[in-house]
Parts: C-alpha cells; sequence; structure tokens
C-alpha cells in the first residue's frame, strides 16, 4: 500500500488554526452524511502501550490540533475525564472523531488497565475495526491477547500499530515476533522501519518500495528505496505478497506469482484491503507519537482498508415482549435502532451518553423510546421511558461540538436523556426496540463505605445512582445481613475512580472492612425454657414455654414442631411461639448472626385465660431459643464459595499452593489445551475479599476467576473470621 498523502494534504479537512490554540477543530462537528463514509475503529491495548498519544499524533497530522497534548500535564485529548488525569491512564471510553479524504472517522480510545475491561468492551461494541496498539518498549499482555480472542471470535477486522519506536529501549523486531506469536502468522509488516544511525527515521513500503523520510519533522517527504534497502527487506517483502496471495479469491494468483509473474502493486492492495476488511489479515505498521512517525500511513489503512458499518452485522433486536423484531440494516431511512454505549455525568449538561446509532437517523427535536432491560443483577431495574431528543453532539474530548443528525453506522453524543444508561436501547416511539446488551464482566472485589454522617446517606445514594448509570461493570448492593453498603469493583484502581467520582460530588464517606455474612447454628441438641409473666395492673401477660432444639444438616433451613399435649398452651397460641423463635433467629443467639438449619419442637408450657396474648408468646417463644442457647453448644457457619479460575500452566502450581493457604479444597484442575488451565476449588469468603487483586499479582495479571455460593461450612476454632 502506498502512501496517499501528506500531513498537509490530511489537513484539508477543514477546521481554524491559531497558533495560540492548541486545538485547530471548528466549533461545529462533523456530521456524515452516509454510512458508507464512515469508520468506527477501537484502540486497544495495555496501559501504557501508547493509545492516548497516537491519537495524539493523528490528530495533529490530520490537522485538528495545533500541537500535541501531554498524559503527565492532564491536556491529551481523550483523557479529559479528571480521574485519567488523576491515575494518568485512560479510565474511560472516548470518541474522537475526525475527517480523513472526505471520510468520518471515529477513533475510540479504551482503556488498557484490566479494571476497566467493561469499558474496553463497550469500545469494541461501538466499533467496526480493532486497531491494536503494542509498545515496541513493553510487548504485549494478556488483557491484550485475551481481548484478541474475543474480536477473533467476533471476526472483527483488525491492524497491528507497534508504538515508542523512538525509544531507546525500544526493540521493533521482537515486539513483531511477540506479536506474531501472540496473534497468530496472518500478523504480517506492511512497513518496516528505517534507520540512520541507529535512529529510525522512516518507513519503506514493503509493496511500494517507496520510503517515507520523517526525518526533518512530521511533514514527511516520500522518496524511492535504494537497493541496500530494499535487498534487507526482500524476505520480508516476499512474506508479505505470500500472505497476502494466499487470500486472495483469485486461486491462480498464487501459482502465477510462484511461477515468476510479477504481480501488479495495485492487485495486491486490492486483496489486502479485501482481506483485512473481512477480519483475515493483519497489517503490522511502526509509529512514533512523538516524531509523527507513521501517521499518515496508518490514517490511509484507517480510511481504505477498514470497512464500513455497512458491512458488518448488527446486534440481534427484539419488541418490548421479547419477540424477534426482524432483522436490521444499517440504513438511515430504517427503524431507529441505537445504543447507549458510555454514560457520564456534567454539572450542567447533566446526563450525556455516547450513542452508537446501528439503524435509522436521530434528528434534534425528535422523540424517542428508552429501554434498559437484562441488567437488574447488576442493580439497574428494567425500565422503559418516552423523551425526547433535544441536542445531538459530535464529542472531541470534553468537548460537544453540534451536529443536526446523526445516520446509521455514526457514532454521538446525546444530553439530558433522564433514563438513559449504558446499555439502554434508544428507538423510536411508535416502533420500541430492544438490542441484545454485550457481555458485562462481572465486579468481584468488595469495597464496604459508609457516610460520614446522616446528612450524607441521601447524597451517597443520588450520586451512586448516577455512577451506577453509566457504569454497569459497577454493583452496589445493601447486604441484608450485614447491613453494610457494598460497591463490588473490578479491583483497586476502579475503586479508587469510583470513590473519588463520589467525592467530587460532594458525598463524604470513608471505606470500612467487609463484614462476611456468618450464621449460627445449634452443633448439638438442646432445650429452652421461656417465662414471661409480668403483673402491672389491669391485664397482665403471662406465656411459658418449653421447647427442644437439634441441628439439621446443611442447607435444610427451619422446622417447626408442634408436640404439646393436653392443650397446655391454645392453639391460637402455637404459631405465636414460632413467630417469636423465628424473630429471634434473625437476630441470632450468640454473635448476632441469623440461625439456620434447625428444627425446634414445641413440647410444653403453660397459658392464662385472661393474661396470656399473641405478644407474650413470642416473647417466650424468643426467651427459650436464647435459654437454649446459652445451655447448649453454637456452631458459627461461614459461606463457601465455588470458585473457577483460569490461569496459564505456567502459574498453575503458585496459585493451587496460594488456595491451600486460603482454606481451599482443590475440585478438580481441566487443561483447555491452549497454555491454559482451568481450576476448582471450594473457597471460604472470607479468604477472597480481596482474591481480584491478589490472583493478579500473583499470575502476573494473567488470572481470572469467577465464583458462586454454595453452601455455609462450620468455621474452624482456630480461625477468627472478621
Amino acid at each position: 500500500m502506498s502512501v496517499k498523502g501528506t500531513k498537509d494534504s490530511a489537513r484539508t479537512s477543514g477546521g481554524r488554526t491559531g497558533p495560540e490554540q492548541r486545538r485547530g477543530d471548528s466549533s461545529a462537528g462533523i456530521a456524515a452524511e452516509e454510512p458508507a463514509r464512515i469508520r468506527n475503529i477501537a484502540l486497544v491495548g495495555h496501559s501504557g502501550a501508547g493509545k492516548t498519544m497516537l491519537i495524539e499524533a493523528l490528530l495533529a497530522a490530520n490537522g485538528m490540533i495545533t500541537r500535541k497534548g501531554s498524559i503527565a500535564d492532564g491536556t491529551t485529548v481523550s483523557d479529559s475525564d479528571p480521574a485519567a488525569v488523576h491515575q494518568q491512564r485512560s479510565v474511560t471510553l472516548s470518541l474522537v472523531p475526525l475527517s480523513v479524504d472526505d471520510i468520518k472517522v471515529n477513533l475510540l480510545d479504551t482503556p488498557g488497565y484490566p479494571d476497566f475491561i467493561g469499558e474496553m468492551r463497550a469500545g469494541l461494541r461501538a466499533a467496526d475495526a480493532a486497531l491494536f496498539v503494542v509498545s515496541a518498549v513493553d510487548g504485549i499482555d494478556a488483557t491484550t491477547t485475551a481481548l484478541w480472542g474475543e474480536c477473533e471470535h467476533e471476526r472483527l477486522p483488525r491492524a497491528v500499530v507497534i508504538t515508542r519506536t523512538d525509544h531507546p529501549r525500544a526493540d521493533y523486531d521482537a515486539a513483531l515476533a511477540e506479536c506474531r506469536k501472540a496473534f497468530g502468522e496472518g500478523v504480517l509488516p506492511l512497513y518496516v522501519p528505517v534507520r540512520t544511525g541507529g535512529d529510525v527515521t522512516g518507513l519503506l513500503g514493503l509493496l511500494s518500495g517507496t520510503v517515507t523520510d520523517y526525518s526533518s519533522g512530521e511533514s514527511p517527504s516520500a522518496r524511492e528505496a535504494d537497493a541496500g534497502e530494499l535487498a534487507g527487506t526482500e524476505a520480508a517483502r516476499g512474506e508479505l505478497i505470500e500472505g497476502i496471495i494466499a487470500e486472495s479469491e483469485d486461486e491462480t494468483l498464487m501459482d502465477r506469482y510462484l511461477g515468476g509473474e510479477d504481480i501488479d502493486t495495485g492487485v495486491l492492495i486490492e486483496d489486502l484491503e479485501t482481506a483485512v476488511a473481512r477480519g483475515s489479515f493483519f497489517p503490522v505498521l511502526p509509529t512514533s507519537a512523538i516524531t509523527g512517525l507513521g501517521s499518515a500511513e496508518l490514517l490511509e489503512v484507517l480510511v481504505r482498508a477498514f470497512p464500513p458499518p455497512t458491512e458488518r452485522g448488527l446486534p440481534e433486536a427484539t419488541d418490548l415482549s421479547g419477540q424477534p423484531a426482524g432483522r436490521l440494516a444499517c440504513d438511515p431511512a430504517g427503524p431507529l435502532a441505537a445504543e447507549v454505549v458510555r454514560t457520564s455525568n456534567d454539572p450542567f449538561l447533566g446526563r450525556i451518553c455516547l450513542v452508537r446509532v446501528f439503524s435509522g437517523t436521530l434528528r434534534e427535536d425528535s422523540p424517542v423510546h428508552v429501554s434498559g432491560h437484562g441488567l437488574a443483577d447488576r442493580g439497574h431495574q428494567d425500565h422503559d421511558t418516552d423523551e425526547r431528543v433535544t441536542h445531538i453532539y459530535s464529542p472531541l474530548g470534553s468537548a460537544l461540538r453540534p451536529v443536526p443528525y446523526s445516520v446509521a453506522g455514526d457514532i454521538c453524543a446525546l444530553a439530558k436523556l433522564g433514563s438513559a444508561e449504558t446499555g439502554d436501547t434508544i428507538s423510536s416511539r411508535d416502533n420500541p426496540l430492544l438490542l441484545a446488551t454485550w457481555d458485562m464482566p462481572e465486579p468481584l472485589l468488595p469495597v464496604a463505605v459508609e457516610p460520614d454522617s446522616r446528612s450524607d446517606e441521601d447524597a451517597l445514594a443520588r450520586s451512586l445512582g448516577k455512577i451506577a448509570a453509566g457504569d454497569p461493570t459497577l454493583r452496589v448492593e445493601r447486604n441484608a445481613e450485614t447491613h453494610q453498603l457494598v460497591l463490588w469493583c473490578m479491583g483497586e484502581a476502579h475503586a479508587e475512580v469510583v470513590l473519588d467520582r463520589l467525592r467530587e460530588q460532594g458525598v463524604k464517606l470513608h471505606t470500612v472492612n467487609v463484614v462476611t455474612p456468618l450464621r449460627e447454628t445449634f452443633a448439638a441438641p438442646s432445650a429452652g425454657h421461656g417465662r414471661h409473666v409480668k403483673q402491672s395492673g389491669g391485664h397482665g401477660q403471662y406465656a411459658v414455654c418449653d421447647i427442644e432444639v437439634e441441628p439439621l444438616e446443611r442447607g435444610a433451613g427451619f422446622e417447626f414442631l408442634d408436640k404439646t399435649v393436653g392443650g397446655v398452651i391454645p392453639g391460637t397460641f402455637i404459631p405465636s411461639v414460632e413467630k417469636g423463635v423465628r424473630a429471634q433467629m434473625e437476630k441470632g443467639v450468640s454473635a448476632g448472626f441469623p440461625v439456620v438449619d434447625v428444627r425446634v419442637t414445641l413440647v410444653g408450657g403453660k397459658a392464662h385465660s385472661v393474661d396470656s396474648s399473641d405478644a407474650a408468646f413470642q416473647a417466650a417463644g424468643a426467651l427459650a431459643l436464647r435459654e437454649a442457647a446459652a445451655a447448649g453448644k453454637i456452631q458459627l457457619l461461614e459461606p463457601v464459595s465455588a470458585v473457577g479460575i483460569t490461569v496459564s500452566d505456567e502459574h498453575v502450581g503458585s496459585v493451587m499452593s496460594d488456595l491451600s493457604g486460603r482454606r481451599g479444597r482443590l475440585t478438580g484442575t481441566t487443561s483447555t489445551g491452549d497454555g491454559l488451565t482451568e481450576i476448582s476449588a471450594e473457597v471460604p469468603d472470607q479468604e477472597l475479599l480481596r482474591y481480584a487483586v491478589e490472583l493478579r499479582a500473583l499470575t502476573a495479571g494473567t488470572g481470572r476467576f469467577t465464583r458462586r455460593y454454595l453452601r455455609h461450612d462450620p468455621v474452624p476454632a482456630s480461625f477468627s473470621p472478621s
């Protein structure tokens, strides 16, 4: 593929310029006219790979900004979120649109840290192609490899960019080899670095034989490669051509090439673009955000090789009752079907929704239906609301630039949709639809919080509602047994972002230790006598009951039997005794935890014809259970979860050893055959409070796990749970 344009020609997309302003774009946003002239591309890679600075380089090459921002100074376009500036890394999905040769390119900058994988998946949902960003210094991490597998499953077109090639420790060849090992043999370089005096000063196009020289700055110049440069890249060029021909639909092309025929470069480029668009070939480009190396070449690949939205399938749609609504197409004239992929809160504009339009056209001042179903387990109750779109924006970082409409295939921002949450479907009022939601990762790190004062309780509830509406990876739980407010997060970095946002909204709170919801049971049979007798003038209170308590099997629940004879307790008061016993079981009899798995038998008692009452026998039943506990032996029970851990084979031994130290019981191991092993175990919940963090540290970020409640088991005498 030849270099189609330089920085100067790329800037012809328009916009104001000024030496005093870093941004050179106009105040109006970019509105695409038709889906065929749109490219939606998610930038994917681990934290620190250089995604954000690559976008700065592309904006500078395109003329959208007059100078590049800095992550350290918090001045980059895509990292405008205060939490991103504070943590010095992307923590949210952001949209950066630019215009290249009259084609709108929507760049979706996704976070690279594993805690924010939900934002990464949202970016992939909104995109039609993925640009994997790999550092020539740091290589590839497990999260990037896993995301490549997800894209492979969806047949999403991909390309690879190797960044930071100008760094003193950069090793382009090693990074390329690591990419091919992790991503497969379909990953082949389209350009290779040209070095002068040890520094990378240009790129050589393997198909065109042209060198783009960046030694004079970000305005490159083109020249023909000399004989030495061509000889040094002959093997790489041959491998690239063979890889392209292998993906060609022309079955005679390989025979002609092996027969010595010189295949026309135009044919190779056309076959390359076709193979990239269908997700079977993955070109590699070296870049440098500092020097602008590769920016023009990358812009060309984004526009020419990646497919428009019309060539990608759309999510399945149903009506509100769950019945199939028919196949949608990326057609501006079709039924409206859009999805909220991110939600944020602006102090002046209120709720701002980043929306991918899959079908139809969103227009200003149009009525819409907002539907959210299927996330009740995350605290997002099903909802259906009719609202009105007031303004449509094309966001550029924190700036919202107005546009009159957003056609199918485009991505825009909507303000003041009061009920919209991340994952919701926006459709026509007359034809409301539901799009199938994407997979959300399960948050596994609990963080318990308390407001500093009663006056902060309402503010905490309101702020949590706003944050949870935009973050499906956050689960807010009010534990019914411990009465703690628990925020289930993806990791420490995610928890820090959530807490910072709460404090930014004026909520005063602090974290406390998470209390494991224990339970109590009787370890041996016991008996209790409950006597509630009071005289205070007039009608008194009189109730006496005798009970026997015996333990049941785990999970058996509660049984109440009446074995009184002779009517010593009138039948109307038998349920009162049971109600009193149940109430005391909820309160606990020893350490304040609920009592479970017992059988209580009422064997005797006394009543008074005047002073006995429902309340008196409830009190007597509760007192009888407390006395039985005091006379017997109480056993604490702790929750145990079934845990499934997926780790690379090299970490299996250390993970199993660690589980043993956590009082875990191994139940099985299964090799998946791709260098991974699935470990099954039963582990007490007390040992899993920080396992999301500790497993990541133990496995160099490669391990992941799932959990589900299994049962309650006796707490060992030597162990004191918190």
